[in-house]
């Protein structure tokens, strides 16, 4: 089995980079992400220029997409299309794996580990921070609905 190119962790996720653009003539990316139970994940989002293809590996892990979960354990797939929003979070008792594959590949290593380094520059990460470097990379906190 081919090694990972890199691996890249947010706080307990693990991020294991299989694909990314210099591979694929910018036309993909693709990783593993390992999210442990009750792991902080990122805020509800979309993405403006970037279809995202989801699919289970191991454990079960509940992806929201357009206001619909969906629970994806191994062999379960769905889609977040560019601009509509969608977030995940595992609310399972183990540690669930998820192959993404980003299409095309403008969001790669260089957004996961802007978001490390701010994770890991001590304190809690500035949301304002935060959300200037989702939106670098083509990412939209998306804000709750009023009412």
């Amino acid at each position: 089995m081919t090694p990972p190119k890199e691996t890249i962790r947010l706080g307990p996720i693990e991020v294991r980079f299989l694909l990314d653009g210099d591979d694929t003539a910018g036309r993909m990316s693709m990783f593993e992400f390992i999210v442990p139970p009750g792991a902080r994940v990122p805020a509800p989002h979309y993405h403006d220029r970037v279809d995202v293809i989801l699919y289970g590996l191991e454990g079960v892990l509940t992806v929201t997409v357009d206001g619909r979960p969906h629970s994806l354990g191994p062999g379960d797939r769905c889609i977040a299309p560019r601009g509509v929003v969608h977030h995940f979070v595992n609310s399972g008792a183990e540690a669930s794996r998820t192959l993404a594959m980003l299409t095309p590949a403008s969001i790669g290593p260089a957004y996961f580990r802007d978001v490390a380094a701010l994770l890991t520059a001590g304190g809690p990460p500035d949301p304002a921070r935060l959300a200037d470097v989702m939106r670098r990379h083509g990412l939209i906190v998306a804000l709750p609905s009023a009412g």
